[in-house]
């Protein structure tokens, strides 16, 4: 390709002029190409390799040098000789001519630069390249990622890396490539090259690792080996988006959440490093506003915009804070440097005013911003100030005429219906007089300090005062200003209504497990001993379900929303629940409820880690993973009396999921003396159960209430009562040391192990479930399971043509043999690398895997399971030959293309398989087929069949016995079906003749008549096309270089067996409950004369690609008396008929198709030739189809050459 020229300083250095004239030069480099060029050729090779040199993406190049100059400048370069060659041919036709005419060698210079970027600029022009942020160097990076590894242009490179990979106790210095959905590595020293592929969906474990020896090493593990990278110059950078883009990949498994690239990215920067690519800063951009989210409790969609140091007035303390002013499209936020000293939220939808204050040397660069509380907040030391204020304003300007179009809407909403909703705005269903404790001196102390609402200054008194307890009537409102629903709650106005609106009256699986627990939902608190409050809990959990239908409904959901709902209002409530379900406890209340089990892995780590005494002794009761799930899943609300619960709900919703860790490592260090005592399991869970119960919260104005956690206790003594301010208090000097970052490290370690247990129990259980069904091993079917599965993915990847959305079929929730489903598109790869009959020949390959598939279709829904799939390949692989005869019969009875229709009674009828799919599935059930229920076989359909056989032939050693064979059975299915034909007919004759005696006197002469044809179509049934079928595949002709035979077929002349007039048309009219012809029209023209009604011709694909068998007959549209005419029988010298026709009659069953293959050896030995299984399937998973097919399994194989 042409390239903007750039200047080469030695043009000989490295490379070999091949050609030369006075003003261009093409060279190749060494190395490249047949030989390697010796020494020198692996030398320069290596170096291209470890420096990232250009020349190992275009390893040839065109200079231009004036005869005077030592300046030589590169004008294009290419990947092959031919494309170089074609560049260096159009330069000597147009440009060496016109060159000599110039004097001046700038003039030259001048021009051929010109030149060559006015081709580049209308090379772009007409083939529409856009610019993109990606530099050239990243460009180059992609075509050597896609061309060293065959990855198509749907798969994006993220970034690469130098670095070194360990192949034993040698180190193989080269580049990590990190795309999308795979990490790759390549590597060439002195010849020999080594290549490594790995999806991130295979990935069960991804660490930094630091040993004397590797001082700085990623350790990337699978189900079937590790492997070790070191020596990269940015450890942590390369090491984040790892993570990140292995985070990506598990989300995929566990909930189908593909990857989009934000196109909403700022242009790149000049000072930006030349090899980050757009993508790159997309997951960057991302990292950082998940942090921000999480940081300030956000909603799910705020994206971080930038942030800037600065310092903020403080008025409780009389400071200046430094910190870090964070700015989105929504939000100003800031936090001090140091951490628990101050935080601050500001919503835009507060804001008055933003204004920039004057500066002094005291207070560079103030900006202040007021809020409709009446509060002002002064930031100062900001570095691009003007910038900043303007950033603000324009998203403050976005957020005014935002809320004013919600007012607009909600009012409008809002004028009616007021009975409906009058039950929606509830105080909290907690009402009784004892339970208001008004807030303390402390409390006023620090609103007035601090200010009041979600712009409140949060600080390390704040927290103080949560561990001592929030007010009962402040409760809910606190709540909702630390989780951060009350900023989803005022930019949703009216979004819980409608949900409960929309969800009324509706039933779902949901709904129906939400009815069975509404009643288990604390019955032993009063407002849920009532309709009311039964009722408010129904449509908290149901809007929810319907919110978010991937996580439905949860059971312990019902618990946490009741006790929500004591203190919150309806729509208050719901947004906890949001906060809680999406953001606080992700993952936690799905169908596997994976965010609970990877929390459950991190206490353990933790438990390990801080009481290390204790943790073997649990890991030996396997106490951990049943105290974990139950106290997380419900934040001590089922093991915990009530008002002592709530305190820790109180700390949770400030402090997050830290706090429950402290408190359980703290419940576990309590009791460590008696847990190191107990002799199993159940007597552990009796120790920590009797101290949960005895947690009092002395301070609680709340009417007792009966704990059921307690009433399920042995009647031993009672545990000395705990304080729960104490427990809170001592959980936080023992284990306060627990940083949320180094929760979300491990969170992430876990998640790795979690779901890929949850991958591999639902292989153990589809394998467990079909493993009685199939001849194949326990080993076979799980690699199988592991082909399926990742043909699915890959079409996630990067698509398929089907039409059909492959990220829509994979439904974790489904049960575990509907989780992987595959289309036709999908099917047709792992045909083609799996199934013993898949031909050579691509076309005829598509149309058998086309058959094949519509069998396996049980249901019909265009897409089959894994026990479907296999059900199909057991019988090619492990099935005897009637099992296999059976098989390739039923896929030509059902059609494999819908080409026909017919016009009858003025509608259109369309072939309809279903009737064949309903007989055949009775008899799978039964596991035996009546052979003589299976449908006959009609003639365009023996057609298809014995193209079939043909193809299936290709290549065989045995081919041309197999050719003779087939032809001989051909022949004898056509007498045999002529035959049948005779009897079939007289019968139909005799009963027409009973019914209406007249008519078959009149039409007698016409079937006298039909006669000859008939006879002339037995004759050459039985004589000529006898022997042509025997005799064509003795010598096959070979076409297009394929070695394609000329299908024995070829010269069958289906003719006519009577006239149109005698009222049995021999055309096959076609009904809703007839076989109907299975070919297509879209892959070829049809060569037809005479009439184009429909109910007068079919048409069917004859054996050769090129031939066509179309009955037409020139009569009048509905006549049933016309003259035979042109539609009479052909000579065999009378060259290509012009139309023939499909004998309606004519057919055969499949006792006499099995009996027929039966006479021939050769067949029999084809179709009982064993299978091997092991083969096949470790040849797929070698086997890189690019495109939409699948790659390897788990990771290819490192291939060393040289």
């Amino acid at each position: 390709m042409w390239v903007h020229p750039e200047e080469v300083l030695q043009a000989s250095a490295l490379w070999i002029t091949e050609r030369a004239n006075p003003y261009f030069i093409l060279q190749k480099r060494k190395g490249h190409g047949d030989g390697r060029g010796g020494l020198a050729g692996l030398l320069v090779g290596t170096l291209d390799v470890v420096l990232d040199s250009s020349a190992r993406v275009a390893p040839y190049r065109i200079l231009y040098q004036t005869p005077d100059s030592l300046i030589y400048w590169i004008i294009a370069h290419g990947c092959s000789r031919k494309e170089i060659t074609e560049h260096w041919e159009w330069l000597e036709q147009n440009l060496l001519q016109t060159l000599s005419i110039f004097e001046n060698e700038n003039d030259i210079t001048t021009f051929v630069k010109g030149k060559v970027q006015g081709i580049i600029a209308e090379y772009n022009k007409n083939h529409d390249v856009k610019e993109d942020d990606d530099t050239d160097k990243f460009k180059e990076a992609i075509c050597t990622f896609r061309k060293l590894f065959g990855m198509p242009e749907e798969e994006k490179l993220v970034n690469y890396y130098s670095c070194s990979y360990w192949k034993g106790h040698v180190p193989r210095q080269g580049w990590l490539y990190l795309s999308i959905n795979h990490i790759c590595f390549y590597s060439y020293l002195l010849g020999k090259e080594a290549k490594l592929v790995i999806r991130w969906a295979d990935i069960t474990q991804l660490e930094k690792s630091a040993t004397l020896l590797l001082p700085d090493a990623v350790k990337v593990s699978t189900r079937v080996a590790e492997h070790v990278f070191s020596v990269f110059l940015n450890i942590n950078e390369t090491f984040k988006l790892m993570e990140q883009l292995a985070n990506i990949a598990m989300r995929q498994l566990l909930d189908n959440e593909g990857f989009e690239q934000d196109r909403s990215l700022p242009k790149l920067k000049r000072k930006t490093p030349k090899k980050v690519s757009a993508l790159k800063r997309d997951l960057d951009a991302r990292a950082k506003s998940e942090r921000y989210r999480a940081l300030f409790r956000l909603p799910k969609d705020e994206k971080l915009d930038g942030h800037t140091g600065c310092t903020l007035w403080t008025p409780f303390n009389k400071m200046h804070i430094l910190g870090q002013m964070f700015v989105s499209t929504n939000y100003i936020c800031f936090t001090s440097k140091e951490e628990t000293l101050c935080s601050l939220i500001i919503p835009l939808r507060e804001v008055t005013i933003v204004e920039k204050a004057d500066s002094s040397n005291f207070l560079p660069s103030p900006v202040s911003i007021s809020t409709k509380n009446r509060m002002t907040f002064l930031f100062a030391n900001l570095k691009d100030r003007d910038f900043l204020v303007q950033r603000i304003s324009d998203f403050l300007q976005q957020t005014t005429s935002k809320i004013y179009f919600e007012r607009e809407t909600t009012g409008s909403v809002n004028s009616s219906d007021d009975e409906v909703r009058a039950h929606l705005w509830l105080s909290p269903l907690q009402q009784s007089p004892r339970a208001h404790r008004h807030p303390g001196p402390h409390d006023h102390n620090h609103i007035t300090e601090y200010g009041q609402g979600v712009c409140m200054y949060r600080t390390e008194k704040t927290k103080d005062l949560v561990l001592k307890g929030i007010p009962e009537n402040m409760r809910g409102e606190l709540w909702l200003l630390f989780s951060g629903a009350i900023n989803e709650m005022a930019t949703h106005p009216g979004y819980y209504e409608d949900l409960v609106e929309k969800s009324m009256g509706k039933y779902n699986l949901a709904t129906e497990e939400i009815e069975r627990d509404l009643h288990r939902s604390l019955p032993e608190h009063p407002a849920f001993q009532n309709e009311m409050g039964i009722a408010a809990l129904r449509r908290v959990l149901t809007a929810y379900a319907f919110r978010n239908p991937n996580i439905g409904y949860c059971q312990a959901m019902n618990i946490v929303t009741s006790v929500l709902l004591l203190y919150a209002k309806e729509e208050e409530a719901f947004w906890l629940l949001v906060a809680l379900c999406e953001r606080m406890l992700p993952d936690y209340y799905n169908t596997r409820v994976v965010g609970a089990l990877v929390d459950q892995g991190v206490f353990e780590e933790l438990a390990r880690e801080y009481v290390p005494e204790l943790y073997d002794c649990m890991q030996d009761l396997g106490v951990i993973s049943t105290i974990s799930l139950s106290w997380f899943l419900t934040l001590f609300l089922s093991v915990m009396p009530f008002e002592s619960a709530v305190v820790v709900v109180d700390c949770f919703f400030y402090e997050g999921i830290k706090v429950i860790f402290q408190l359980a490592l703290n419940v576990l260090h309590a009791n460590i003396h008696q847990l190191l005592g107990a002799k199993d399991d159940g007597e552990a869970m009796t120790v920590l159960g009797r101290y949960l119960d005895s947690v009092t919260n002395k301070d609680s104005t709340l009417p007792p209430i009966p704990h059921l956690h307690s009433l399920l206790t042995d009647d031993g003594d009672p545990h000395p009562e705990v304080d729960i301010f104490k427990l809170v208090r001592s959980s936080y000097e023992k284990f306060g040391s627990i940083r949320a970052d180094v929760i979300e490290q491990m969170r992430f370690k876990q998640r790795l192990r979690v779901i890929q247990t949850i991958e591999d129990t639902t292989k153990r259980n589809v394998v467990r479930t079909i493993v009685t069904e199939t001849a194949f091993s326990i080993d076979e079917l799980e690699e199988l399971y592991v082909l399926f599965k990742e043909e699915h993915l890959t079409s996630c990847y990067w698509g398929g043509t089907g039409g059909s959305n492959p990220t829509e079929r994979h439904d974790p929730s489904l049960p575990y043999l509907e989780q992987y489903r595959i289309d036709l598109e999908q099917f047709r790869g792992l045909f083609s690398l799996l199934f013993p009959w898949a031909p050579v020949n691509g076309a005829h390959a598509d149309l058998l895997a086309l058959r094949f598939f519509r069998l396996l279709d049980h249901n019909g829904d265009s897409l089959i399971n894994f026990r479907e799939f296999i059900s199909g390949l057991s019988v090619l692989c492990h099935g005897d030959l009637t099992e296999k005869l059976k098989l390739l019969y039923k896929m030509h009875v059902i059609p494999g293309k819908c080409v026909c229709t017919v016009h009858r009674k003025g509608k259109l009828h369309t072939p309809d398989y279903r009737h064949y799919l309903r007989l055949w599935n009775q008899g799978t059930k039964n596991k035996l087929d009546n052979m003589k229920d299976l449908p006959k076989l009609n003639q365009s359909q023996f057609i298809e069949l014995c193209k079939t056989l043909y193809n299936m032939f290709s290549e065989d050693a045995q081919e041309q016995e197999l050719y003779h064979a087939t032809a001989t059975v051909t022949s004898l299915l056509l007498e045999m079906g002529e035959v049948g034909k005779l009897f079939c007919h007289s019968k139909d004759q005799e009963e027409q003749d009973q019914d209406d005696p007249e008519e078959a006197k009149t039409s007698g002469p016409a079937q006298d008549g039909g006669t000859k044809p008939e006879g002339v179509f037995q004759q050459r049934g039985q004589g000529e096309g006898k022997e042509e079928s025997q005799a064509r595949p003795c010598g096959p002709a070979k076409r297009d270089g394929r070695g394609e035979q000329l299908s024995a077929m070829e010269e069958i002349r289906l003719e006519d067996s009577s006239p149109k007039d005698t009222g049995t048309s021999s055309s096959m009219l076609i009904s809703d409950d007839e076989t109907k012809d299975d070919t297509s029209m879209s892959s070829y023209s049809v060569l037809s004369g005479g009439s184009h009604e429909l109910d007068d011709k079919l048409h069917c694909e004859d054996i050769n690609d090129d031939t066509v068998l179309v009955r037409s007959e020139n009569r009048p549209h509905g006549g049933g008396n016309g003259p035979h005419g042109e539609g009479g029988p052909h000579g065999r010298d009378g060259g290509l008929p012009h139309s023939t026709s499909i004998d309606k009659d004519w057919a055969i069953t499949f006792e006499q198709f099995l009996a027929s293959v039966l006479t021939e050896q050769a067949l029999v030995l084809y179709f009982e030739k064993p299978v091997e299984v092991a083969a096949r399937i470790t040849n797929a998973k070698n086997v890189r189809k690019v495109g939409c097919s699948l790659l390897s399994a788990s990771d290819y194989e490192i291939s060393l050459s040289g």
